[in-house]
This record gives C-alpha cells, structure tokens and sequence, in this order.
C-alpha cells in the first residue's frame, strides 16, 4: 500500500512488534492479551493528555452560554465571530482542540497494529486465539468466525458508551451523528483483523471506565453565576453611553434654611381644677 511506503510507519510497525513481542515473551501472554495490554500502556501514556481533555470539556461547558452570545451578537460577520471567540477562548484559557488530541494520538497505533498483524510472522503452532473458541485467529479477517461478529456488536456498543462520555458538552446534534457513526463505520471494520477489532474495543472500555471515575473523582465546574442586583444597586457605566465620559456624580442637595423648616408645635397640658 501507498501508506506502506513513508517510512515512519515501517518504523512504527516494528516498535509495535518489539512491543506485542516483550508482553508475549517476557510476561507469557498470547498474543491476543498482549494486544489487550498494549491498548492499556497506550491509554496509560495518555492519560495527563486524557485530564487536560477532561477539563477542557468542562470548561466548554461551563461557557457555552457566552460562547452563545458571542455567536449571536455576531451571526452576520463570521470572521468577526471567530476572531471574537478566538479571543474568548485565549482569556478564559480554552483549547477547543484538546478533547481531539488523544483520539488523534492513538491513530498511528492503529495503523501500525494492522500492519503488524498483516505482515508479523508469529511462528509456527501459535496461540492466535482469544477467548477460544469466540476469536480462533485475531489475524483472520473479523467476520471469519461467528464470535467476531458477537465483537462487532461489542465494538458498536461499547463505541456508542464511550461517545457518550467523550460528546457531553457537544450539541445535539453533533451527538446523534456521533451515535450512529459506529453503526455505519462496522461495516469498514469488519473488514480488518479481529485483533485490530480488539484493541479498538479495549481502548473503548477504558474510555467508558474512565469517564465513570472522573465522574464521581472530578467536581463538575459550575456556571458562573449572574451578578446579582439589588433595588439600591446603581448600574454599572460602561462608557456606552453619550460620548463615552463617566458622568460627573450628583452632588447631594442642600439642607433648607432655618427659617423654612417646620415649626414643632408644644401641646399644653389641660389643668384639672380642683373641688
């Protein structure tokens, strides 16, 4: 393949056969498990740049209502809106790319896992299987068995749970595209080894523990409250208004003179006469 042909993906493939190797001879797994235990060193590798994402989400979510205005204020110019949300994203430090990059990171392994497993000469006599008999063989195709298509289901499901996590602060419908992509994207990877199916799924069941965790382990960020106001509260000048100067303070009015205040009236008492 043309793919094939750059060279950092040959050195790829031969760091994930030097990988999957040392699992297999120095730990005695099968094969099958050592592509199971590399998804997890990967995800391990990942996860400071997993936290980052995390709270990158929440920080989208927890200003998605100005990033709303901004985007209203601003519907007719749109270089202007990007310029302003740009700006809003530096202030508040927000990196909308940050919930893609380890998704992105994980795609060279992808692509050096299937060509390991297309090009690995794993040896005579070996244990290809997983869970035996579901998987016989992770480098066959995935339908060349009846349990890699119980893995194609297990792929959608598990696809669908992590993407429930992931797209929490995405709208709706950016959610339900990424909910029904898996179920047309299996009929791409049905075509790939099962042991490339399996590492797909392994990396999703940590996605959906993971999101469990920082569930219950991370605080949500709260909204920022609106400034509250009482009746006394002056509003706030912005320089909007007339020519843009403060307006001067109102000076207090004067006390009245002596002479124009009330008079206080003495009431007298009555006497009693006496008998």
């Amino acid at each position: 393949m043309i793919l094939y042909a750059i060279p950092i993906l040959s050195q790829l493939e031969s760091v994930m056969r030097h990988v999957l190797d040392w699992f297999h001879s120095n730990l005695g797994l099968t094969w099958a498990w050592s592509i199971v235990a590399t998804t997890v060193l990967v995800r391990m590798i990942l996860v400071p740049l997993t936290i980052r994402q995390i709270h990158s989400m929440q920080n989208l979510q927890r200003y998605a209502p100005q990033m709303k205005e901004i985007q209203k204020k601003y519907k007719g110019d749109k270089q202007k809106q990007n310029e302003e949300l740009m700006k809003f994203y530096r202030e508040n430090q927000i990196n909308p790319a940050a919930s893609c990059l380890p998704m992105l990171l994980q795609l060279p392994v992808f692509i050096a896992l299937y060509y390991t497993l297309k090009h690995f000469d794993f040896g005579q006599n070996a244990d290809l299987s997983w869970l035996h008999p579901l998987i016989p063989d992770i480098s066959a195709k995935t339908t060349s068995s009846w349990g890699g298509y119980v893995l194609l289901v297990v792929y959608v499901l598990s696809q669908m749970a992590s993407t429930f996590f992931m797209a929490a602060t995405a709208d709706k419908t950016q959610r339900t595209l990424f909910m029904v992509m898996p179920v047309i994207f299996v009929f791409v990877i049905a075509r790939f080894p099962a042991g490339l199916v399996l590492y797909w799924v392994t990396t999703n069941l940590w996605t959906v523990g993971q999101g469990l965790i920082t569930r219950r382990l991370i605080a949500k960020t709260p909204a920022p409250a609106p400034e509250r106001r009482s009746s006394r509260t002056p509003p706030k000048d912005d320089g909007s208004s007339g020519n843009g100067a403060s307006p001067e303070a109102t000076p207090p009015k004067p006390a009245p003179p002596a002479s124009q205040q009330p008079r206080q009236v003495r009431r007298k008492k009555k006497r009693t006469s006496r008998r």
